[in-house]
């Protein structure tokens, strides 16, 4: 596992080798990290490529190709690009749409549809935007996540039916309205 320095460089300055000798002109040494560890791990699927079946995974994918079946990438961003052609049910955090999607869509954080994408199903998701010349054929539901019950904090918050003890059998209620019904 990769481990940082405490000392933290500047980003364009680079380390230098000392020379051998005092003959020889100092060299630039690479980086040891590769570019793409510094950015968050997001896999391509190419224009070429075709996967039919079930798609998941634990890390961000950007379809350019066709997927046929099921994606399911809960924790992570999905986008189609430009290329991309989807006939799937989709379930990711969030959904980028630059191609075609032909299925339903249920994010937990958005689902976007860019100029030039186009969705034919129905989106479930808190947050939905659809841009200018976009194309979308299905319904939207933008519930938000289910929100814990909420519990009366004391006994006045309780409804006066609750507070009331539980009538005896034969034994008439206090409600003069209810009594009178009774009587007759």
């Amino acid at each position: 596992m990769f481990k940082r320095d405490a000392a933290v460089k500047p980003a364009n300055a680079q380390p230098v080798v000392p020379a051998a000798s005092t003959n020889q002109s100092t060299v630039p040494v690479q980086p040891a990290v590769p570019h793409w560890q510094n950015a968050r791990d997001v896999v391509n699927i190419g224009k070429s490529v075709v996967i039919k079946g079930e798609l998941n995974g634990s890390e961000d994918l950007t379809v350019e190709g066709r997927v046929e079946g099921m994606i399911d990438l809960r924790e992570h961003v999905l986008t189609i690009g430009a290329n991309g052609n989807i006939k799937a049910e989709v379930l990711a955090k969030s959904v980028i749409v630059l191609g075609t999607v032909t299925g339903n869509i249920t994010a937990s954080d958005k689902v976007e549809i860019r100029d030039g994408g186009s969705v034919d199903g129905d989106i479930i998701s808190p947050r939905v935007a659809i841009s200018e010349g976009a194309r979308f054929r299905g319904s939207v539901d933008m519930q938000k996540k289910a929100a814990k019950p909420i519990q009366p904090s004391s006994a006045s918050a309780q409804p006066k039916a609750a507070q009331q003890p539980p009538h005896s059998v034969g034994q008439q209620p206090d409600n003069p309205i209810a009594a009178t019904a009774a009587a007759h």
